[in-house]
């Protein structure tokens, strides 16, 4: 493929990438960071995958069961017709329980005539760098790894063993399915029990999805994406990861190939006041938890990222057994930016904890318990705010008073000071507002540069930067100050190429960057709808909008000149950026009201 044409199924545990073909080419066990099981989309002669393999006579299409992360895969041909429905169980069980087991269900429906397939099934420990075994047991195939025997998974099907096993070629007369396991089932599994797994993951996803905000336009899209966003975030915790895959190249043969499967309270929080806006609070409140586990006394120090368990250390170490990406190499897992100074990142949490004082009613306790919380970061941001770090864009050799990390600066003592007076603590108000007006000052004095009729990106620097196209986004300036416009129409005259945004243009660790940051594009759409060029935000959004897979699914990175999707995938970061571009063009669809007279 020369796309990145996968749908994804998951349950908020893990998840894996099913292509377009219906392969399972990526699929980590247990948990969203654990070592895959199936990773072909990193090495596809080594790693492993789960396909189903048909003549070349077939046609096959896929999408998603509407409203779902259910995805449906027809094969189709002149002697026959089936759909493969992959997804993961996830349905309540009780109140607050969830049945979210780490196994993917594939229950194939005959539709038509006599289809013939045959089943490529093979998994790989340890990112492919254990070879397997298989033992057919009295109601599964049980596979094991020939150097740890810990290692195994299981399959169970309608199918034959031996043939599976062995890649021979069936008819397909009846429905059938098949179910990869991590775990030992403890009850038959049949025809029966997957269509109860089916129905019930349906209806919990149909009943999620409803409790949405709806639109006129977009709409279906825009549920997409909320979806999409859904499935990152981890039930066990309430962390949200950022993309579900590692070491996907932000462009073809190079190596920016980062693990995206951790907790970045940046990317974390967009999300959460994203779906917070959408009307899903249960996923903040969640996250929130989280949170409070990350810091529970003064001592705790705060970091830019953690693993979904909360995890502090998150070593980086290349996989040199894999090939990576159409032989982008290398692979990574780990990410070593977990000891980075990133003075932004307070800022959006602070800002999704204000909105949970806002919209949360909480417990004495918890208000207090949050409040430390609050009394905590301020005190971190009063303390660094004027000492230079490695900004959103993670400069792991160059650290600069970045202009954005002052702006998000100021966002969290702005929002600190509103948390304040929300609990009319004034002393605190006046001391937290009076260090954002410094803030502010400061920013308006060496941030801005008269030469560039724009801000810069760093005060140190003459350059230019997308992320500072967010600064009237969180209420740092107005949209009508001259300043914003100048800077909005600097930063597209300079970063936008061939209809796409650069973040920057000035060289990094590993050169200048070659591909498009996907979410720099949409908040180029949202700074130009808010100075007023709303004819050509929209144009924009909708071409944007046209290069989403097949399945409206976006990675992290665009390439300029083919426009396919590059980098991890899917990308919290992008979908949550679309929903938020998608609103503004339009409306929130109402629903009538009916009044007895």
């Amino acid at each position: 493929m020369d796309n990145l044409d996968y749908g994804v199924i998951g349950n908020c545990r893990t998840a894996a990438l099913v292509s377009k073909e219906g392969s399972i080419d990526w699929f980590c066990l247990p948990d969203f960071d654990s070592p895959s099981v199936f990773c072909k989309l990193l090495d596809e002669k080594k790693g492993g995958n789960f396909a189903f393999l048909v003549s070349a006579g077939y046609t096959v299409t896929q999408q998603y069961v509407a409203n779902t992360n259910i995805l449906a895969t027809l094969y189709e041909s002149e002697e026959g017709a089936f759909v493969v429905l992959d997804y993961m169980p996830r349905y309540r069980t009780v109140v607050h329980k969830y049945y979210l087991p780490p196994e993917i269900h594939r229950y194939i429906r005959l539709l038509r005539g006599n289809p013939k397939l045959r089943v490529q099934y093979s998994p790989k420990m340890n990112y492919a760098a254990e070879e397997v075994c298989h033992e057919i047991g009295e109601n599964y195939i049980k596979t094991t790894s020939v150097i740890n025997e810990k290692n195994e998974v299981y399959l169970y099907s309608s199918v034959d063993y031996e043939t599976i096993v062995n890649g021979e070629e069936f008819v397909l007369t009846k429905d059938e399915f098949f179910l990869f396991s991590y775990t030992q089932k403890l009850i038959p599994i049949d025809l029966e029990r997957i269509h109860l797994d089916y129905e019930r993951t349906k209806v919990y996803w149909l009943n999620w999805i409803n409790r949405s905000r709806k639109y006129l336009q977009f709409d279906g899209m825009i549920k997409r994406s909320l979806l999409v966003i859904k499935l990152m975030s981890y039930q066990l915790s309430g962390a949200m990861i950022a993309a579900l895959t590692t070491s996907l190249p932000e462009a073809i043969g190079e190596s920016r190939n980062w693990d995206y499967r951790f907790c970045w309270l940046r990317d974390a929080s967009m999300s959460i006041s994203t779906l917070v806006y959408m009307g899903h609070k249960n996923v903040a409140e969640r996250f929130i938890g989280f949170v409070k586990s990350l810091l529970r006394s003064r001592d705790d120090t705060f970091q830019i990222m953690y693993g979904i368990r909360g995890e502090r250390e998150l070593t980086e170490k290349i996989l040199p057994h894999l090939s990576g990406y159409k032989n982008s190499y290398p692979v990574r897992v780990g990410n070593a930016a977990y000891t980075q100074v990133q003075n932004d990142s307070p800022g959006y949490l602070l800002d999704v904890i204000y909105k949970y004082y806002l919209y949360f009613p909480g417990t004495l306790d918890e208000i207090e318990e949050m409040w430390e919380i609050v009394r905590h970061i301020a005190r971190i941001v009063m303390n660094s705010w004027h000492l230079p770090d490695h900004s959103i864009w993670e400069f792991r050799s160059k650290k600069l008073n970045f202009v954005f990390s002052k702006v998000m600066s100021w966002v969290a003592l702005d929002r600190a000071s509103s948390i304040a007076d929300l609990l009319h603590k004034q002393n605190y108000v006046e001391v937290w507002k009076k260090e954002a007006d410094k803030i502010k000052a400061d920013i308006f004095e060496k941030g801005w540069k008269e030469d560039m009729q724009s801000f810069s990106q760093a005060y140190e620097n003459t350059d230019f930067d997308s992320s500072l196209l967010l600064m009237e986004f969180y209420g740092f300036i107005d949209a009508e100050d001259k300043r914003y416009v100048k800077t909005v129409k600097a930063i597209k005259e300079n970063l936008l190429y061939k209809g796409l945004m650069y973040r920057y243009k000035t060289a990094d660790d590993f050169g200048v960057p070659s591909s498009s940051f996907t979410v720099c594009n949409f908040w180029l759409i949202q700074a130009l709808y808010a100075i007023g060029e709303k004819e050509e935000a929209k144009r924009m959004f909708e071409s944007i909008a046209s290069y989403a897979n097949h399945v409206g699914l976006y990675s992290e990175d665009f390439d300029f000149e083919t426009k396919r999707l590059l980098g991890n995938f899917p990308q919290a970061y992008s979908h949550l950026a679309f929903i938020n571009a998608a609103t503004l063009f339009s409306e929130e669809q109402v629903l009538s009201k009916f009044i007895r007279p």
